[in-house]
């Protein structure tokens, strides 16, 4: 026996004889790092794990483990002089150390999300294959190192709209996948629109039957075309738990949102009793925003959307619910409120008088009732920033979206506030301006560079900074209809964005930020995720070689961009 342990022992001496680590390429990049000389090999390591960890903690853990396991080909065994993951109460919840030396590698946090982004520095200082399913040969050494780490922002969301197109549960996992990646806290799930309504809803199933399906969609912007092919689809309420449990396994809580009282065709067309007009009403077959919204004179609506959030509070435990609230008034018009008799005695009862106004005191009325129920039911209520239009009601948050100002007006009268401004956070927007080369979409441009430069703080009144909770990037996909173009939108803008969310203000370095990206490729190559090269000059899904300087003054000369 003491042969064989001596032969082992030798063996393991041999797999890590002379290896590298490599570069330091974690992104989001660390508050604290201090890197030595020295490689410490986790092939066959041993690991410790402290018995007062958590369920989930030790869960996460685990995975570490087990893809440590996977890349190196060899099982870990228990012990000290390896990986040590301590339980370390004075950490913050968010908050974690590593430090790895000669006598192994010590990971401390006091939490589930501390532990998972321990787990994930750890993953990012090794090989990127540690990201596959599959043993790799490579140098499985970490660097000497001592890190300490915590977030700038508590909120750091991501948004993903399947709606316009649908996501199964398996796509929505992997994008859960690649923002644990990259430590994200929050996704934003867009489960209502015009164009298509995606959650169950046992109390009025009409909702799924009729509301999840569109017969045909616009083709690209010929707004009077239809493909003629039903598009659709919903989650059970099921596997609406399933991807809330996976999220949480990960760190990351799911915001559900319901958007009202406009983006609600979908519902109307199941439940026409709830509009202005009684329809009849069809699930939108093109983008936009039509001007049928929820009934605000109507009683029924509030009874229908306090049973909608009470099943889905059954669902998501998460402390905020989206409740939309933007574009409920197309072109500025309240059709079809202003020709509503039961709205316009609504209104009279309120003491609302006639006038461009009215129709913004109107929505603060049917977004205080909301708020009210979610309030009485230990929820809170985050919404766009059309809900400040009017008169809002303490308490609520808003999501800034049209730029910046809606969330520097909000911060100064006292509100909480998500900072998710088009020009810095919208992925649907093209990352090139040769837009022949890349694949059709809504229009913008927002190349990565600009993306990473986005400052939260900036133009915010002196001391209204602390009500900025977070930031968020959000994936529209009036145009994106698969995954492969999905993950090309996403990656590696979400990065980006994630530096902005977790970094201290004014550590972000983009010089740094780009060489650590070719690092990220491999990984994203290992999960088998796409991403766009366009910042490298290598632009759309098939990589076509950008235009030179001249070319591309040319090009943008005979096709200038509207938008």
């Amino acid at each position: 026996m003491k042969k064989l342990t001596l032969i082992l022992s030798a063996m393991l001496v041999l797999a890590c004889a002379k290896p590298q680590p490599q570069a330091f390429h974690v992104i989001p990049m660390p508050a604290d790092v201090t890197v030595s000389e020295g490689a410490f090999c986790v092939k066959g390591a041993a690991v410790r794990v402290d018995e007062n960890l958590d369920e989930l903690s030790e869960k996460a853990v685990g995975r570490f483990i087990a893809a440590l396991e996977t890349a190196t080909g060899t099982k870990t065994k228990t012990g000290d002089k390896g990986f040590v993951f301590q339980l370390n109460p004075n950490l913050a919840a968010e908050q974690y150390a590593i430090n790895i030396n000669a006598d192994g590698a010590v990971v401390e946090a006091s939490a589930l999300n501390g532990f998972v982004y321990a787990c994930e520095t750890l993953k990012q200082m090794l090989p990127a294959a540690i990201y596959g399913d599959k043993k790799a040969k490579a140098d499985w050494v970490l660097p000497y190192v001592s890190i300490l780490d915590q977030p700038r922002f508590d909120y750091r969301g991501m948004h993903l709209d399947p709606c316009r197109h649908f996501w199964t549960i398996d796509e929505t996992k992997k994008y859960l996948d690649v923002m644990t990646a990259y430590k994200l806290n929050r996704f934003h799930w867009h489960l209502t629109e015009d164009q298509g309504w995606r959650m169950e809803v046992k109390k009025y199933p009409k909702l799924t039957e009729i509301g999840a399906w569109r017969n045909g969609t616009v083709i690209k912007k010929d707004w009077d075309s239809n493909d003629g092919i039903r598009y659709g689809g919903f989650y059970t309420q099921e596997e609406m738990k399933e991807i809330v449990q996976y999220a949480a396994e990960r760190g990351i809580t799911v915001i559900p949102e319901i958007d009202l009282p406009g983006h609600m065709v979908a519902a109307l067309a199941a439940y026409p009793e709830l509009g202005c007009t009684g329809g009849p009403y069809e699930v939108w077959t093109r983008w936009g925003v039509s001007e049928q919204i929820l009934c605000a004179g109507n009683e029924k609506i509030y009874t229908f959307l306090e049973d909608v959030f009470t099943e889905l509070m059954d669902i998501f435990p998460s402390e905020y619910i989206h409740i939309g609230g933007d574009e409920c008034f197309p072109d500025d018009k309240a059709l079809p409120w202003d020709s509503c008799p039961k709205c316009a005695a609504l209104m009279k009862k309120l003491g609302i008088k006639k006038g461009p106004e009215a129709k913004h005191y109107l929505q603060n009325y049917v977004t205080a009732r909301v708020q009210k129920f979610l309030n009485d039911n230990g929820r809170k209520i985050i919404g766009w920033d059309e809900i400040l239009d009017g008169d809002l009601a303490e308490g609520a948050t808003v999501m800034s979206w049209r730029g910046t100002k809606g969330g520097i007006k909000a911060a100064a009268k006292g509100f909480d506030v998500v900072m998710t401004p088009t020009d810095y956070s919208y992925f649907d927007y093209y990352q090139s301006q040769e837009r022949d080369k890349e694949p059709f979409g809504i229009g913008g441009y927002l190349p990565l560079e600009k993306v990473y430069s986005y400052e939260p703080y900036e133009g915010m009144v002196a001391g209204s900074e602390s009500h900025i909770l977070g930031v968020q990037s959000n994936m529209w996909t009036e145009y994106i209809a698969t995954p492969e173009h999905l993950e090309y939108m996403l990656m590696p803008r979400m990065c980006a964005t994630a530096e902005t969310q977790w970094c201290a203000a004014g550590t972000k370095d983009y010089e740094r930020f780009k060489a650590s990206l070719d690092h990220t490729f491999e990984m994203m190559d290992a999960m088998g995720v796409n991403y766009s090269l366009d910042y490298k000059g290598l632009i759309g899904l098939d990589r076509q070689p950008a235009r030179t300087p001249e070319e591309l003054e040319l090009y943008l000369k005979d096709n200038p961009r509207v938008w």
